[in-house]
């Protein structure tokens, strides 16, 4: 599978500023299973930032004591999954340093994509990098301005970068969030009482009960004060905004409401749009868990086809299981994933999952499902063919080792053994999540076309 990004949060004006991010985070752990940091900013004279970060998850990282010494009522934090940079303590985020203007701290979703050439000119300049992710570049940046204003600094490096990010930035008197022009990664402000909040996404919202007020847009800073709220354009200017559309078709918790429309309304009318383009004769309908079930749900209500659980997920795997002694056909997908063969056996099934990248797992799971006594087996994917890697902050596999880039349909399909093979087409995928023929939206991972300059990334 295509892995999970990166998570940030923010918020201001609440006393209980590290509990509140540590909720964030917990909310939004399935952007990022690597790293989770929290830095606060202590209300002290002089104000100074109190950081704990570590390899692992959230509940792993934090406990009740760590947070009870993250005092202040302000605060940003990160859960990360490596895009850039490999998974070591120094490039665990929120990053942070002391400028001549104070100390600040940083947490960034997105993908840097001319990082590697900004990086060799500071370094060249004699700057020096502790780690080998993306976001350092913008440390330096902003310490080599000459400007003594956090958001005038904010403004002129933003003419520099290229590709996604989506920042929350903590200064020793103001919380800023920034979004680059293409909007490729989602970032929203909401209110809990007094507080103003940052987040990737609205589920974290509903976990500590603040209230959805809106979007960060394309190419914004917003900053928050003492003295209040402020809002303007960066400088940079783009033609048209590239959102990430990966994040409706599998990134996004269902539960959020991404880019302005429900994630989980927008997969059951890829579901739908499916239906209506990959129909087929078959008795249920089973969605690969947990990612394929809305599109299940709305193939099913498109097709008339019975909706089954014919799929049981484990939920309580951990980080490490011992592997049997002797070879198990399988053995990693049926400790996540138990077909019922009292659903299964006898049956034309119609197989509903989120996408296919490499075709494994699809080819393990379809296996599994005849073991069961399926009679027939047709697959379908509520997305298109992936033909292309992703550069803006979401780790893939190079083009070479995707699946639909080197094999035909009918040759996929024949390897993972199913019967029929159906995907989603693009104008389907774009009427499901509301836009008009790809207009606002990125899709290069199914078409191949960069909104950007890739800066010489290796795009095989």
């Amino acid at each position: 599978m295509f892995h999970d990004e990166c998570a940030v949060f923010g918020i201001w004006g609440d006393i209980e500023a590290a509990r509140m991010t540590y909720l964030g985070l917990y909310a939004q752990q399935h952007r990022g299973q690597e790293s989770s940091g929290i830095v606060t900013l202590r209300s002290r004279t002089p104000a100074s930032h109190l950081v704990h970060k570590g390899l692992g998850l959230v509940g792993d990282v934090f406990s009740e004591e760590i947070l009870r010494g993250l005092d202040g009522a302000a605060a940003i934090g990160h859960n990360r999954y490596s895009t850039t940079g490999e998974n070591l303590i120094a490039n665990a985020q929120p990053l942070t340093a002391n400028l001549q203007s104070g100390p600040i701290a940083i947490a960034h979703n997105g993908n840097i994509v001319n990082a590697k050439s900004l990086r060799e000119s500071l370094i060249a300049k004699g700057a020096i990098f502790h780690g080998s992710n993306d976001t350092e570049v913008v440390l330096h940046l902003l310490s080599r301005n000459s400007k003594n204003d956090l958001v005038a600094c904010l403004k002129d490096i933003s003419l520099e970068l290229e590709g996604a990010y989506s920042f929350v930035i903590l200064s020793h008197n103001k919380l800023v969030a920034m979004r680059d022009p293409y909007g490729f990664r989602p970032l929203v402000l909401g209110r809990r009482g007094p507080s103003l909040v940052l987040a990737s996404e609205t589920c974290a919202f509903d976990l500590i009960g603040a209230e959805f007020v809106r979007e960060i847009a394309p190419g914004e800073i917003f900053w928050v004060d003492d003295q209040g709220e402020y809002s303007e354009k960066l400088p940079k200017k783009v033609e048209k905004t590239a959102h990430c559309v990966f994040e409706h078709v599998y990134f996004a918790r269902p539960d959020s409401t991404v880019f302005g429309r429900s994630v989980y309304e927008a997969r059951k009318a890829m579901g739908r749009e499916l239906a209506r383009e990959n129909p087929t004769a078959a008795d249920i309908v089973v969605p690969v868990p947990d990612s394929g079930v809305p599109a299940a749900l709305g193939y099913s209500a498109e097709s008339g086809l019975p909706f089954e659980l014919g799929i049981i997920r484990n939920h309580y795997i951990g980080r490490t299981f011992i592997q049997p002694s002797q070879s198990i056909r399988s053995f990693g997908v049926k400790i996540k994933l138990n077909p019922q063969a009292q659903i299964l056996a006898g049956k034309r099934v119609v197989v509903i999952d989120d996408s296919l990248v490499r075709g494994t797992t699809s080819q393990k799971i379809i296996h599994l499902i005849r073991q069961a006594g399926a009679r027939e087996v047709h697959f379908r994917l509520a997305s298109p063919p992936t033909i292309g890697s992703c550069f803006y902050g979401v780790d893939t596999p190079k083009r070479s080792q995707l699946i639909a880039a080197t094999k035909s349909i009918d040759e996929i399909r024949s390897y993972i053994g199913a019967d029929t093979l159906g995907y989603l087409s693009h104008d389907g995928l774009m009427r499901a999540v509301g836009a008009d023929h790809g207009g606002g939206f990125c899709a290069a991972c199914f078409t191949g076309r960069y909104p950007t300059d890739l800066y010489g990334l290796d795009r095989e």
